[in-house]
């Protein structure tokens, strides 16, 4: 009768890394959704509400558009900023994590460049329609 020798355990490297990458994917998940929360609960606070789509001149409807837009674009990029931070520290070394955390932070950048060229976005719109 033959025996068969015990089976030899796989390397536990593999399962590490799932591991790290189902931390770091529920890592970023939760701080989205507290941030998320956060934002939502500021917002039933019993302050008068402030309309800022009525405009006296289009001016300031332009104005108002710059003020959306930088905002937007901020938030935008301090969100890929998060994200590229975290990928980055989560990485240990895996080049194709730190190369996705290096687009996410490139991303960041070109929205925070992005946000300070929306004045001069909203000055040419101005000087095209005659504002």
């Amino acid at each position: 009768m033959r025996m068969n020798p015990a089976p030899v355990p796989a390397p536990d490297r593999p399962r590490t890394q799932r591991r790290g990458r189902r931390l770091a994917r529920t890592l970023v998940c939760s701080t989205a959704l507290g941030c998320m929360l956060a934002c939502t609960s500021a917002t039933a606070s019993a302050h008068p509400i402030v309309v800022l789509a009525v405009a006296d001149n289009f001016d300031q409807v332009l104005t108002n558009i710059r003020n959306w837009l930088i905002g937007l674009l901020a938030a935008i990029a301090t969100v890929c900023l998060t994200i590229g931070g975290t990928r980055y520290l989560i990485s240990s070394g895996d080049p194709g994590e730190v190369e996705r955390a290096k687009t996410a932070l490139k991303a960041a950048c070109l929205g925070y460049v992005l946000a300070m060229l929306a004045p001069v976005v909203v000055a040419v719109l101005k000087s095209i329609v005659g504002g």
